[in-house]
This record gives C-alpha cells, sequence and structure tokens, in this order.
C-alpha cells in the first residue's frame, strides 16, 4: 500500500516506564548506573519494569475510522496519547501523516485563569491555527459550544460537560486531517453527544481519519470500520470492529467468571472452615437461632444451619458453568444441620449481573402446592432434620435467560407456617454460585433478558 494511502503507522510500539519502591531506589538509579558505565562494570537496576504497551502494529487508511477497545488499563490512552506525539516510546515507530486534533483529557491545553473566549485563541494557535483563522471560525465555536455567558467567564469555574463541550468545539473547526478521540463524548449531555457524533460522522465523510476510544460498544461499532483489542497492553484482535466487540465481549465474560469463579471459591473455603464450629446441642425448632452465627460479609442468619456449598450442573450432573437456551440448568445446595428441627425451606435466588432479580424460589413453593391439591410429590416442609446431618436440595430449571452472567444467591430459612407468613432466616449467603448464558447465534438467537419463544404467521395462514 502506498505510503500517500496511509494516515497513521504503528510498528512493533512498546511503552515501558521505570517504577521505584521508594524515592532512594530513584535517586541510586540516577547516580549508580552512570558510574557503572564510566568504570566498564555491571550490577543491578534499582527499578521495575512495567510496559504499558508492547508489540503494537497496525495501519489506518485515510478517511478511515478506527476504533480502540479493552478494559480500563489496557493501554488505549497510552497508545492514543504516542500516536499524537505527547509520550515519545520506548520501542518501535509511529508515522503519521496529515494534522492531528486530539481530546484526549478534559481541558488539555486549557489555562484555568483565561475565559473561555481566551482559551479559545490559545488552543486554536496551539492546534496551528492563526488568530485570523481562529476569528473568522469563533462564532462556529461558540455556537457548537453553546454554553452562553460562560464563554467570558473564567475555565475554572466550567463544569466538566461545559470544558468537554468547548475543546471538543476547537478541535473539530481545525478541519483535522486526523481525528482522536479518548472518551472524552462521555461527560457531554446526550443531545451535545448526539451533535457530537453528527459531526463526527460529517468529519468522517469529508475524508477525515478517526481513532476512536470508548466503552459503549455500540458507538464503536457504528462510528468505526475496525477496531484494535487491547488487554494488558498487548494486542488481542485486530479487524472488523464487529468481530473486535464480539471478541471484547468473550474477554470481559472469561474475566468476570474468573473473578467470580475465585469469590465464589473463597466463600466455599470459609464455609468448610465454618462449618467445623457448628454445635448440636440445641435440639428444638424454638431454639434454632442460637447455634450458628455470621460467617462473613456475605452471609447473614440467625444461625443453626449452614450451607457448605452451592454448584451449577448439566443436565448429565457434570459440574457446569456455562449454558445456553433450552439447556438444562441443575444448582445444588448442600446445607449442614446444627440442630434437630423441621419446617425448613430450602430456597435460591438468580440475578443478573446488573443486580436484578429475576427468580426465586424454594422447598416451600412447591410444598405449597402440594398442600393445595395441584401436584402430588413429598412434603419438604414436614422433613425431620437432625444435628449434625448434611442434605442436599436439587433445583432444576429450561434455560430461557438471555446472555448474561448470573448470581445465585441461596438460603435455609425456618418457616413457622407453610405461606412465608412466619420467617426466620437461618443463613443467607450471597454470591454463592455463578453461572453465564451465552448465544448460537446462527442456530438459535433472540434480544433481551428472556426467552418468550415467539412464533410468528402471516396473517391469512
Amino acid at each position: 500500500m502506498s505510503s500517500n494511502e496511509i494516515a497513521v503507522r504503528v510498528e512493533n510500539l512498546g511503552k515501558r516506564y521505570e517504577v521505584y519502591d521508594s524515592p532512594r531506589n530513584r535517586l541510586k538509579q540516577f547516580i549508580i548506573p552512570p558510574i557503572r558505565n564510566v568504570l566498564g562494570s555491571t550490577g543491578k537496576d534499582y527499578f521495575k519494569e512495567y510496559w504499558a504497551l508492547r508489540d503494537i502494529s497496525f495501519e489506518i487508511k485515510r478517511g478511515e475510522s478506527f476504533g480502540v477497545v479493552g478494559r480500563n488499563g489496557s493501554g488505549k490512552s497510552t497508545l492514543l496519547q504516542l500516536v499524537t506525539g505527547t509520550l515519545a516510546p520506548t520501542t518501535g515507530t509511529i508515522f503519521t501523516q496529515g494534522r492531528i486534533a486530539a481530546l484526549l483529557e478534559l481541558g488539555s491545553g486549557f489555562n484555568p485563569d483565561y475565559t473561555g473566549r481566551e482559551n479559545v485563541f490559545l488552543n486554536g494557535m496551539l492546534l496551528g491555527m492563526s488568530q485570523a483563522e481562529i476569528e473568522q471560525r469563533f462564532d462556529a465555536i461558540a455556537a457548537f459550544a453553546d454554553i452562553g455567558e460562560y464563554l467570558e467567564q473564567p475555565v475554572k469555574t466550567y463544569s466538566s460537560g461545559m470544558l468537554v463541550r468547548l475543546a471538543f468545539a476547537v478541535q473539530v473547526q481545525v478541519e483535522p486531517d486526523i481525528l482522536i478521540v479518548d472518551e472524552a463524548l462521555a461527560v457531554g449531555d446526550a443531545l451535545f453527544q448526539k451533535r457530537c457524533y453528527e459531526r463526527i460522522e460529517r468529519l468522517l465523510a469529508d475524508g477525515v481519519t478517526l481513532m476512536f476510544v470508548s466503552h459503549d460498544q455500540e458507538s464503536v461499532r457504528t462510528l468505526t470500520h475496525r477496531s484494535i483489542l487491547l488487554h494488558r497492553g498487548k494486542p488481542v484482535f485486530c479487524g472488523p470492529s464487529s468481530e473486535a466487540i464480539l471478541a471484547y465481549r468473550k474477554l470481559l465474560h472469561e474475566e468476570e467468571s474468573a473473578y467470580f469463579s475465585a469469590i465464589a471459591g473463597n466463600i466455599e473455603e470459609k464455609k468448610k472452615q465454618g462449618a467445623a464450629a457448628v454445635i448440636g446441642k440445641n435440639n428444638s425448632a424454638d431454639n434454632v437461632g442460637e447455634v450458628l452465627g455470621r460467617s462473613d460479609s456475605m452471609s447473614f442468619g440467625d444461625g443453626g444451619m449452614e450451607i457448605t456449598s452451592v454448584g451449577t450442573f448439566d443436565q448429565e450432573g457434570n459440574p457446569c458453568a456455562v449454558f445456553y437456551p433450552g439447556d438444562t440448568v441443575r444448582i445444588c445446595v448442600e446445607s449442614l444441620s446444627g440442630i434437630d428441627t423441621d419446617k425448613i425451606n430450602v430456597a435460591i435466588r438468580i440475578r443478573s449481573r446488573e443486580g436484578i432479580k429475576v427468580y426465586s424460589w424454594g422447598t416451600l413453593n412447591q410444598d405449597m402446592q402440594v398442600l393445595a391439591g395441584l401436584q402430588q410429590g413429598p412434603l419438604y416442609w414436614g422433613r425431620h432434620i437432625r444435628a449434625g446431618e448434611k442434605f442436599s436440595v436439587w433445583f432444576e430449571f429450561a434455560s430461557i435467560l438471555g446472555v448474561n452472567l448470573y448470581e445465585i444467591q441461596a438460603s435455609l430459612s425456618y418457616e413457622g407456617k407453610p405461606d412465608y407468613t412466619e420467617q426466620r432466616m437461618l443463613h443467607w449467603v450471597d454470591e454463592a454460585a455463578f453461572f453465564q448464558v451465552l448465544m448460537r447465534q446462527k442456530e438459535y438467537f433472540f434480544g433481551g433478558s428472556t426467552d418468550l419463544q415467539m412464533t410468528a404467521k402471516w396473517a391469512g395462514q
């Protein structure tokens, strides 16, 4: 590809920082290595290496919109600062062609003691515009920023939203060849964001090259043609934005699953440690609250019984944490009693990642149907449980859930009546287990939180 067709080329880019444990080590690094070099000797460094970016390579064609996605700390902002020249690379090369306008940090280049008007001229000149050019475009800048009389007030009195309005208005009036935007639009109100995106689309139509960083996945998908996914400073994927977003979502799912599995593992370990303290001396339902207290911040209850583990399994009984619509989900709640009692309800609650309760149900719900004559089966509410007894309850359902990460909360309660009107919570556990629901998009697909299993018919059929 001809170099005239390239707006940005990055080859083997890397940025390393030196991290010091103390100011003393920083001083040692400043003094001792130069002395060693003079003497021709060798020795250790007094810092630790931290690579914010490593082995990054890509090209952006003129007029192309290019996204950068990744979690916080993945190196996105560092990459943009390297491309704009505000940081120098440790390794690799960067080639850019044309005037660059960058919106990296709110009010970068603004003097807080100057008025908005004065900062427009100051910022415009820093971007390479002459005073005559700024005067010619000032009315357009003021109209786009739309901050009214605040234009004549010191910038230090501005809100973050007003600051980004003015900064963006100046940047887009530069008529850049390359526009770089790093999450700056997130602080604006909905109407201003709409105007900004319309302006960006107009610039793209005029042939401006765009580098765009945002956690708003739909904005990246709609505004950019290609994207690079960064993870811990290294490239994971570079290609069509829709595929980059899919890879990003998979990465988030994997990391969240690993994180929540670790939490669940810690909780289970604490439960095992706490189970050893169960005392089986009390033998009456009236004394059900006198055995176990709170075990940790994830649980509470009057005590007497303890949930020792909660797991998710597939239809064959194999441990499983990933399901698809239509799969059978099995949840096993294992418990240990420290008392003799009956009238126990074992229940679960399922919540989405956003904290929305999706469903709650327990053995008492099934007992109520049995007592009402609507269903036949054993009455769990009447089952006698002895001190020291371990018991398990299996819950099973067909997944009609949408794509998400789900938390399982589990509980043991004493129910004086089989209708939830006389309840005493013995043990409640948050984040007892987690599972994911994914989608086989080419086989069976729906949008939303629940599969309503809709059907469609042409009129007249």
